[in-house]
């Protein structure tokens, strides 16, 4: 990825997932959700993960920036 994308708990939730479920998940990872909430993370952290969920998320995000870049 060249442009670093930062994921915010608004992309989790525009992906269809539960804030809730989230959290157990962040836990689950050794990621801070927290901080999470407050800062977002950057998409190369989420990836790392190797998680599915990390994965939706990540995509729905790179397709939202494109979206915004070609219609601003």
């Amino acid at each position: 990825m060249s442009d670093l994308i930062i994921i915010t708990i608004n992309d989790v939730r525009a992906a269809g997932l539960c804030v809730n479920g989230s959290r157990a998940w962040f836990a689950r990872h050794g990621l801070d959700f927290r901080a999470f909430v407050r800062e977002g993370l950057d998409a190369e952290t989420l990836l790392a993960t190797g998680d599915a969920m990390a994965l939706r998320v990540v995509n729905y995000a790179q397709a939202h920036a494109r979206q915004q870049q070609e219609h601003p």
